[in-house]
Order: C-alpha cells, then structure tokens, then sequence
C-alpha cells in the first residue's frame, strides 16, 4: 500500500472508533514511509488514538517519542496539551478518587504531570487555539491536587501519625496559599500539633486560621474524622 492509501484506512478506523486498528496502519506507515510526508502526521494521530483507546502509558511513549524527534514541530502546542488531557483523564475522574478517598501518590503525580503539560502550553504557545482551555484546566488541578494533599495529611492524622499530617498539611499551605483545601489544611496542623503537645505552634496555627476563615465551622465543630459527610460539605 502507498502512504496515502495506509493514513487513509487508519483515518477511516479512527472515524469508527477503532482505535487500536489505526494505530497498526499508522504504524505500518511510520515504518515503510518514515520520511514521507504523512509520518509525523502519523505519530501524532499514534498518540491521539492510544489515548482515545484508554491506552495511558502507550499514549505517553507515543507523545515523548515525538517531542524528541520534533522539538520544533509546528504543532507542539498540540502534543503538549494531549500529554496534559492523558495525564488529566487518569483513572477516569480525579475528583471521583477523591470521593472514594483512595487518593494515592500516583494519582497526585498524574495529576502535577497534567499541570506541567498544560503549563507549557500556556507559557510557550501562549496565542494557541489550546491555550484558554489549558489555562482553565491548570485551575481546575491546582484545587485538586491540593485538595488530594489534604486527603493525605488526613489519612495520616486519623491513623495518628500527626507529624507526617501536619507536614502534609503545611505543603498545602505553603505551596497553594489561594485555594479552598487551605482551610482544611490549617486545621488539620493545629490539631495535629496539639496532638503532638506542640502548643506554640498548634496556637501558631489556630491564629493564621482565625484570622483568614474566622467562620469555618473546623474551628467549632472539630474534625470529626467519622463523618465523612460532613467534612466533605465543608469544604466543597
């Protein structure tokens, strides 16, 4: 088959949605016409359809793969927001894991990774058709990522293991000073501290939070760890 005739098939299964068959044309073409004219269009359309087939890792080789072979390519702003859309659909639904409250270092990890992606989209394609939607996904990650670290820190207070929680929570507070879990993570090192007989700064503590979230219902209601319901209510 010519090149034409390969991309064509593979554009016919990508249309119907079957994904995994383009990818063995379009592979076939990036072997027999690796200098042709349609290749680099191949491995981008490689990408895009191990991403659309689930395929996460496969996905991620693919993107990497191309970077590599065409750091200045034309469309370099696309296979960066596609490594952003790979990472940020990790496990179906961020918010989801975190519902579950199951959230693990792989899923936060994913999740800077998507960030980073999405970062350089913004800050090196700056007039890209995909920059104002990856700029609206960064916002979206970061309230999530520091809501996952959150998740941990308290992971960690209800098992009593209170330095690791407070440190957790300080990582928020510190990194992410303008997103909502910082109410969270302000208590959870005031409680924490004050588990630990630390009253100078679990009072250090309580100060930042009355001052900044004079109303917070933590600071008179408490972390009750067993109602889950609860805790979630506050700070969605």
């Amino acid at each position: 088959w010519t090149a034409n005739q390969l991309y064509e098939a593979a554009k016919g299964e990508m249309d119907s949605g079957r994904y995994a068959d383009a990818v063995g044309y379009l592979e076939k073409l990036d072997a027999r016409y690796p200098f042709g004219k349609l290749a680099q269009q191949a491995q981008l359309d490689i990408a895009y359809s191990h991403f659309k087939d689930d395929e996460r890792g496969l996905a991620l080789i693919s993107i990497d793969r191309f970077v590599k072979r065409y750091p200045n390519h034309a469309r370099l702003d696309y296979i960066y927001y596609l490594k952003g859309l790979v990472n940020f659909n990790e496990r179906a639904s961020f918010l989801s894991i975190l519902d579950k409250r199951d959230l693990s270092e792989r899923d936060l990890r994913a999740a800077r990774e998507s960030f980073d992606a999405f970062r350089t989209v913004v800050t090196r394609f700056p007039t890209s058709r995909y920059a104002a939607d990856s700029r609206q996904r960064m916002i979206y990650l970061v309230n999530a990522i520091a809501a996952g670290e959150v998740s941990v820190a308290r992971y960690y207070f209800e098992r009593g293991a209170y330095m690791a929680a407070a440190n957790r929570a300080q990582e928020v507070v510190r990194e992410y000073q303008r997103v909502p879990a910082v109410e969270q993570a302000l208590y959870i090192m005031l409680a924490s501290y004050e588990a630990l007989g630390l009253e100078e700064l679990s009072q250090g503590a309580r100060d930042v939070m009355e001052k900044n979230f004079p109303d917070s219902a933590l600071l008179t209601e408490g972390l009750q760890v067993s109602d889950d319901r609860r805790w979630w209510q506050v700070w969605r």
